[in-house]
């Protein structure tokens, strides 16, 4: 499966109707974003059942901020909409694959447990 473009508009639906997706936050005048898109792209060919989205930073201003990005490229890895990795700068390959094999591998039913069991404590 190819990359697809997220805008503010289909960011939340595309993170929450999908078990796994992966954004790359990115920007045109980003030489490391420029390195890392065959990479990315590469991806979602080889993990066609993984959603492999991009957003452009400059041009979905809205959700970067919301999302925090202060520095691209940054990755982010959903699986059932909870957000399960996020780290800054370009990935080689290998290392990729490692993140997408991490994210499949999680025990979600152990994430959730975990999140509901923070809940009572942050309220």
């Amino acid at each position: 499966m190819a990359t697809v473009e997220l805008t503010d508009d289909t960011f939340q639906q595309t993170v929450t109707d999908n078990d796994i997706v992966l954004v790359d936050f990115w920007a045109a005048w980003c030489g490391p974003c420029r390195q890392f898109a065959p990479i990315f792209e590469k991806s979602s060919e080889t993990n066609p059942e993984v959603v492999h989205a991009k957003l452009d930073t400059e041009a979905q201003q809205r959700i970067a901020a919301v999302a925090g990005i202060t520095a691209i490229p940054t990755l982010m890895a959903f699986r059932e909409g909870v957000l399960v990795f996020n780290q800054a700068g370009a990935l080689p390959a290998p290392a990729l694959q490692q993140v997408v094999d991490a994210v499949k591998g999680l025990d979600m039913a152990e994430v959730h447990k975990a999140i509901a069991e923070q809940a009572p404590q942050e309220a």
